[in-house]
């Protein structure tokens, strides 16, 4: 579920996928799993839905380790093309075609609900409201919304937004176009607003993105392992900025961690009894 809708990414899909970037989201995946350990501690959802499958169908993405921590995962996306490629990389995964602004699920549904950088590919604030709003919908009393977005604080990301994304998809900056995003405060009045808590905010991704995308595509082209992994623990590194007051302009990502108050709290204490 990303972008402007399905036809765009069904188009972008195959550009992408021929140009895999294993080294550079193997790093992105590494990070968004230590977001989700330290969102979910020991504990074992039930049900979980992941808000769209970009990262699965270009690399390995999250989800073995969210079904690791499930008992049951469900994966949605808007493109068919993208449904198809993470369904055949991950065939235990379940997958469905929706859009975060009209979830065809129940109320209650899912016990954790794990969006990264889903919702900043919408044209609109409105947009991520209504999909926010769907979001607690789904999600059972007691359930935890572990969400990512473009950090606009990031210069980085600052800048990208100030310049027409089209062009700098033209120009090979960014892959794909991208969307609206928040600042960490306004998320928080949008969660409080559907009826979810904040239990925590941070920042994370702090590498400078630019040179690390680039680097990493140099690596890849070489096939130099021990740089390879070299890099890899200096980009890990690069993570330990989270722990600065300057953590707000380094992360690339705001990353956000809510509840769904209730009595009816449905975690489990481990993988095998969520299955029963």
């Amino acid at each position: 579920m990303k972008g402007i809708g399905s036809r765009y990414w069904d188009e972008v899909m195959p550009g992408v996928a021929a140009r895999p970037q294993t080294l550079w989201r193997k790093h992105c995946d590494a990070v968004h799993a230590s977001l989700l350990a330290r969102g979910l501690g020991d504990a074992v959802a039930r049900a979980a839905l992941k808000t769209d499958l970009f990262d699965e169908a270009t690399g390995d993405g999250l989800a073995d380790v969210l079904m690791a921590k499930s008992g049951f995962l469900v994966g949605m996306d808007v493109s068919g093309r993208v449904l198809q490629a993470a369904a055949g990389r991950h065939p235990r995964l379940t997958v469905v075609a929706a859009d975060a602004r009209r979830l065809p699920f129940a109320a209650g549904t899912f016990d954790l609900v794990f969006s990264n950088s889903t919702l900043d590919h919408f044209e609109s604030q409105d947009e991520i409201f209504s999909s926010l709003g769907e979001i607690s919908r789904v999600l059972r009393p007691g359930g935890r919304l572990i969400l990512t977005m473009d950090n606009p604080a990031n210069p980085a990301v600052a800048l990208r937004n100030a310049l027409p994304s089209g062009l700098l998809v033209r120009l090979g900056v960014i892959p794909y176009r991208t969307g609206v995003t928040c600042s960490a405060a306004r998320l928080a009045q949008y969660l409080g607003s559907t009826g979810l808590e904040v239990s925590s905010t941070t920042y994370i991704m702090h590498c400078p993105r630019i040179i690390a995308v680039t680097a990493a595509r140099w690596l890849e082209g070489r096939r130099t392992g021990r740089a390879a992994r070299q890099f890899l623990r200096w980009l890990g590194a690069c993570e330990k900025l989270e722990g600065l007051p300057t953590r707000s302009w380094t992360g690339y990502f705001t990353a956000i961690i809510a509840v769904k108050p209730g009595p009816r709290a449905r975690f489990g204490g481990d993988a095998d009894d969520a299955r029963h």
